[in-house]
């Protein structure tokens, strides 16, 4: 799969929900018995990340054996690495919907240093010839497994996974080209 996107371009405009962590989250308490509020939030790409380095990758989904395990907790345990490297922001994004994603989000233990964005249907990244449909194993139009090099919303690095695993996606290929 090639993305329709390639270094240089300018990031498409994206909105994705997402759910801010707050340490009241953690308590994972039941959303009708708690005094937390789950507030729905939303993150403008052209707004919200111009200006900023940010390190966008895409799992097909929350809590799947190989994004769960192999992809996004190697980009929690690198975070003071990819920090020094200037980055801004670390986001996650699947087509999960948000509340999906921020229980995952909460599981890992990412509080407020990976967001997780909810890209449902993976309509945006289906714009961008990043989506795979995954229908035949019960979980339809998911986000492709990639990662992205956004500096002040221009694309220093796209790339999608050629095959099954975390390689050119995961947090080792994307630190060696910040």
């Amino acid at each position: 799969m090639a993305p329709s996107i390639k270094v240089g371009d300018t990031l498409p405009k994206g909105e994705f929900g997402y759910i801010p962590w707050a340490p009241e989250l953690e308590s994972h308490a039941s959303y009708s018995h708690s005094h937390v509020e789950f507030v729905p939030s939303k993150i403008d790409t052209e707004k919200d990340w111009k200006g900023k380095k940010v390190v966008l990758f895409s799992v097909p989904g929350a809590f799947t054996p190989t994004c769960h395990v192999n992809h996004l907790p190697p980009f929690l345990e690198k975070y003071d690495e990819f920090k020094a490297k200037g980055v801004d922001v670390i986001a996650v994004i699947a087509a999960n919907d948000l509340f999906v994603m921020s229980g995952w989000a909460r599981f890992e233990g990412c509080k407020d240093k990976i967001v997780a964005l909810s890209d449902p249907g993976a309509k945006w990244s289906a714009a961008l010839d990043l989506s795979v449909d995954l229908t035949d194993r019960g979980l339809g139009v998911r986000t492709a497994r990639y990662a992205m090099i956004i500096d002040d919303l221009v694309i220093k690095y796209v790339e999608v996974e050629p095959a099954p695993g975390v390689s050119v996606s995961g947090a080792d290929a994307v630190l060696a080209k910040l």
